[in-house]
């Protein structure tokens, strides 16, 4: 597509931005399909702007929701996604033709702000710990809002109790007995604040026992099955099988592999650094088959990036890391393809674990694998040692009905 070209036949006020825009997107290494979709969607946005009687500077949320339910009544919106107009709002907003977007105001927002800085400072969490937090406050304080700001004051341990059961009911015991940590946490604030007169302890816990259930491993056939539909002659196909072969055999979470630097890699000594719970950095060996899939995807298949993130996008924009999200889709995609149901990133945690206690490992040998803090987590897996526990069982009463 001669752009120079093409840009000279457009309508409505993008138009002009055209030729920047396809030269940001040459930048951020975008395909010549990528470049050519988003540029077909600035000249579709561009038209429907003039139609509307709006310019752009007049581009807001609002404007843009309008915009692409109009496509979809057109019949055209499936070939992108909605997210996908945020590409040349950033660089019109870049060029400060778009203004940038206002920030979140509001009671629910300022209280949230203050808990933050109570969390940093006073009580001394990680950021993940704040951001699960802040995510349950941020729920929770939401249905306080009246016309006359947050409703606190009033607030009752029936209130608290309501809010959790109906909210447990949603969820799992794991994520529930999260959800009251977080609640706990933010009405102890409230209370020392003197926002609201609820105190921690009307927070009702969850029911649920340790070790009450079973680790959900899969048999190790499955697991070879799910790694060998990943492709090792493409991009995608190496970056997911090298993240993927680093939940199956070293029993990573996903939140482990998608925080893995390069500075991590311990080539000399076949080691990797692990960036775990509580901010901890732990050594790993770095077994043969996981080196070698490392090996090839940085080798042959990581785009030039700034970030030191081992796991970086295939796709532009170039440089952006993989999230957990794209852990947990790159797992799932495999599954469909060896035609298993779709799992979580933990089953292969716990499928490491179960399969290196089958081979004879002790249960502090399995608890060094997953680096627990305390041997009483790992004490979980004894039960799926069917033949041990064997031994442990009393013979049936001769003669017994």
């Amino acid at each position: 597509m001669d752009v120079n070209t093409w840009s000279r036949t457009l309508k409505g006020p993008l138009a002009e931005y055209a030729v920047g825009f396809a030269e940001e997107l040459g930048r951020l290494d975008y395909t010549p399909e990528g470049s050519s979709k988003h540029l077909y969607l600035l000249a579709h946005l561009s038209r429907w702007l003039e139609h509307e009687g709006l310019q752009a500077h007049d581009i807001t949320e609002i404007v843009l929701k309008e915009f692409w339910q109009a496509r979809q009544d057109a019949g055209v919106a499936g070939y992108m996604s909605e997210r996908a107009p945020q590409r040349l709002v950033a660089h019109l907003r870049q060029l400060g033709v778009v203004p940038q977007p206002a920030s979140p105001e509001g009671p629910v927002e300022d209280l949230l702000g203050r808990y933050r800085v109570y969390l940093t400072c006073e009580r001394g969490l990680t950021a993940g710990t704040i951001a699960g937090y802040e995510h349950f406050a941020r729920q929770f304080l939401s249905e306080r809002v009246t016309a006359d700001g947050l409703d606190l004051h009033e607030l009752s341990g029936g209130d608290v109790t309501q809010f959790v059961c109906r909210e447990s009911s949603l969820r799992s015991v794991g994520s529930a007995k999260n959800m009251v940590t977080a609640l706990r946490s933010v009405l102890r604030f409230l209370y020392l604040a003197g926002e609201a007169p609820a105190r921690a302890d009307v927070v009702p816990a969850v029911a649920g026992w340790n070790a009450a259930s079973l680790p959900r491993g899969l048999p190790s056939d499955q697991v070879g099955r799910i790694l060998g539909s990943c492709s090792r002659t493409t991009d995608a196909g190496r970056r997911d099988y090298a993240m993927l072969i680093l939940l199956a055999h070293l029993a990573l979470r996903a939140g482990e592999v998608t925080t893995l630097e390069l500075d991590d890699l311990d080539w000399l000594r076949g080691e990797l650094v692990i960036r775990g719970k509580g901010d901890r950095l732990e050594r790993l060996p770095l077994p043969h088959a996981v080196g070698e899939a490392l090996s090839e995807y940085l080798v042959h298949s990581r785009p030039q990036a700034e970030s030191r993130r081992v796991f970086v996008s295939t796709h532009a924009p170039a440089g952006r890391f993989v999230s957990t999200r794209s852990v947990t889709w790159a797992l799932q995609q495999a599954c469909r393809r060896a035609g298993l149901a779709p799992i979580g990133p933990h089953r292969l945690r716990h499928s490491a674990a179960t399969h290196l206690l089958q081979a004879g490992a002790s249960l502090p040998e399995v608890g060094q694998l997953l680096r627990h803090r305390d041997l009483t987590t790992t004490s979980l897996y004894a039960k799926v040692n069917r033949l041990a526990l064997r031994e442990l069982a009393r013979p049936w009463p001769a003669g017994a009905a």
